[in-house]
């Protein structure tokens, strides 16, 4: 194992910027404190290093101390990020009209959210399903966080239909599969292009501080994968660091497998291969949110912060063919958004009530423009044994750039 030295000054740059926010407060940072600790008795037990995709699956899932597994508030104006969801209820509401087409023609009503945030996603898709008397047999959310099934459950107190909680998916099944937001969340392999090979990032412990090491790949696919990303984007330059997420891939395989008719909603952020590997971006696109504030340093405030990097959709449209899926549309949120009603269903508040028409605007304005969530954000819809056509794919359709 290799300590780095740009790494390092990479770290103490990020720990500088990381020390200007807000403090934890005692409670929070003795989580925190504990969950360190935890993450240091694993890289001690596996020799002095681990790689950082076990860093982030611990950072984020360890159980009751992991970000997304303790209780913390992580949506919202009190927490770490605003999701879609809890931007607007419009964006929940107007992908339940888009979704309406394909759960009209499957025998099988179902809905199955994956990681359903507050529940609040799940609340207004089937308030406005409802509305258009197209509601599912059953609504079933797979989430791992206890704390967030907590404040699901209280959210969907009493919903129109069935609402279950899973902790997997069943082996075989129908109906339409939403993930809002779920991709960018899986633990993912960062490696560096240096010395004239591939190299994986690992995460050490020296000087009482997490440190950044490079050392061997742990995933032959890894090899594959930059190698397939050279030949796609050409010569990468000495110290090009980035991520490979081969965890959304495992589970869109998964999801082949066990799906027998339906469709797959994927939202997120994030690009076609070629843009995403681009040589320009040279330090990867690994982004840390803490009290809404954005940095790239995954080491503050363990346990207390969360951890993402953009998707390549390339690499999901690869491994939805590769699983007997087809790859029935990929577009911008803004374009699926407008193309399933979104402008209708905001041109229907109250017109004199001035007030509401402004927040609707700038509801509309952060869902839809360029620089909100509008071009970043990416809808891929995935179809297995189900010919549908759906109103949001209609005003552009991206895939020829995967």
């Amino acid at each position: 194992m290799v300590h780095d030295p740009s790494f390092h000054q990479r770290l103490h740059q990020a720990q500088r910027l990381a020390a200007e926010f807000p403090r934890p407060q005692a409670a929070a940072q003795l989580h925190s404190d504990r969950l360190q600790q935890h993450i240091r008795e694993e890289i001690a037990r596996q020799g002095g290093a681990i790689p950082f995709q076990q860093f982030m699956q611990l950072a984020l899932y360890a159980p009751a101390s992991g970000y997304y597994s303790a209780g913390s508030r992580k949506l919202g104006a009190a927490g770490d990020f605003i999701t879609a969801p809890e931007t607007s209820a419009l964006f929940s509401r107007t992908l339940a009209r888009g979704i309406a087409p394909a759960l009209s023609r499957l025998p099988e009503k179902q809905l199955f959210e994956i990681g359903a945030g507050s529940g609040v996603m799940a609340r207004d898709m089937l308030a406005e399903l409802a509305a258009m008397e197209c509601l599912p047999d059953a609504y079933r959310i797979l989430e791992l966080s206890a704390d967030l099934i907590e404040r699901q459950q209280q959210c969907l107190a009493d919903p129109p239909v069935p609402v279950a909680w899973l902790e997997s998916l069943p082996e075989n099944f129908s109906g339409i599969v939403l993930a809002n937001e779920l991709l960018d969340a899986m633990p993912v392999h960062r490696v560096v292009w240096q010395g004239g090979r591939l190299e994986e990032c690992y995460v050490g412990w020296e000087s009482d501080a997490f440190v950044w090491q490079t050392g061997p790949l742990t995933d032959k696919r890894l090899q594959f994968r930059f190698d397939d990303i050279c030949e796609r984007v050409g010569e990468l330059p000495e110290g090009y660091l980035t991520e490979i997420n081969l965890l959304a891939e495992d589970w869109l395989h998964s999801i082949g497998k066990s799906l027998q008719q339906g469709l797959v909603l994927l939202i997120d952020y994030g690009y076609p291969r070629h843009e995403y590997y681009h040589p320009q971006r040279s330090q990867g696109s690994l982004m840390c949110h803490y009290r809404h504030r954005a940095h790239d340093d995954p080491f503050a405030f363990p346990g207390l912060q969360d951890i993402t990097a953009h998707v390549d959709f390339t690499a999901i449209a690869d491994a939805a063919l590769a699983s007997g899926m087809k790859v029935t549309g990929y577009t911008t949120q803004a374009h699926f958004l407008l193309g399933s009603g979104l402008t209708e269903l905001a041109a229907a508040c109250d017109p004199a009530d001035a007030g509401l028409q402004l927040d609707i605007a700038n509801q509309v304005r952060r869902l839809t423009l360029p620089q909100g969530m509008g071009e970043l954000f990416k809808v891929m819809v995935l179809t297995k044994d189900l010919d549908v056509s759906l109103p949001g794919l209609m005003l552009c359709d991206l895939r020829g750039k995967l």
